[in-house]
């Protein structure tokens, strides 16, 4: 009998003395484990500060951008421009035939000729870059004036008073034959739409027409046969 309460006491004080442990390690591991909790955590607080991090390290990638942006306006800026003329001469506005104002006189020494003589419109400044007029008489081709070459200059400024001479000499054969016309028409090409028709001071007997080139020199436009 002593031995089975002496037996069964012993398990109490086992199971005490258990309990007891169990109850001192639970105590013991409590503040580790709040602290070990509390330093796991801290990592998790730094992601998220360097989620901001993050943030900011964005919003630094716009300036670096920018600063890409700023070197490709610079290369930009360094493009040249065409300035082109559209199709005209390097010198200049070509003088179309409606762009200038002509006279004509009678010259009868050291030859009888025509002395046609172009100057530019108020407020235009063009040039004569073809160095030879196209002047008919009538619309035949056996009017057509041939050019002789006299003369000369390429190219020639028309602007305020300044003026530009050719002669013409409506006929260059012998005898009496001919055609006589009243008018003279002169253009700046051949090709000009727009030819001016010129009133002749007296009636002209035309046979082989021929024509100088453009002269700012009045001498230079005496037409003759060379």
């Amino acid at each position: 009998m002593r031995s089975r309460l002496a037996a069964r006491s012993a398990r109490l004080v086992l199971a005490a003395a258990a309990v007891t442990a169990l109850a001192a390690t639970t105590t013991a591991c409590d503040p580790d484990d709040v602290a070990d909790a509390g330093s796991s955590t801290a990592p998790s607080a730094v992601a998220s500060g360097g989620s901001d991090g993050s943030d900011s390290s964005s919003s630094d990638s716009p300036s670096t951008g920018g600063s890409s942006s700023r070197g490709s306006n610079s290369g930009g800026s360094a493009v040249k421009t065409d300035s082109g003329d559209g199709g005209k001469s390097s010198y200049g506005q070509s003088c179309g035939t409606n762009d200038l104002d002509f006279t004509v006189t009678w010259e009868a020494q050291p030859v009888s000729y025509y002395l046609v003589t172009a100057k530019a419109k108020s407020g235009i400044t063009c040039y004569l870059d073809v160095n030879t007029p196209s002047v008919s008489f009538g619309s035949d081709t056996d009017g057509v004036a041939s050019p002789v070459g006299q003369g000369g200059e390429d190219p020639i400024k028309l602007s305020g008073s300044a003026v530009a001479y050719t002669g013409i000499n409506p006929k260059t054969t012998d005898g009496e034959g001919g055609t006589e016309f009243g008018n003279v028409i002169i253009a700046t090409t051949e090709d000009d739409p727009n030819p001016a028709e010129l009133e002749l001071p007296d009636m002209a007997t035309v046979d082989k027409p021929i024509v100088t080139n453009w002269s700012t020199k009045r001498n230079e436009t005496i037409p003759r046969i060379i």
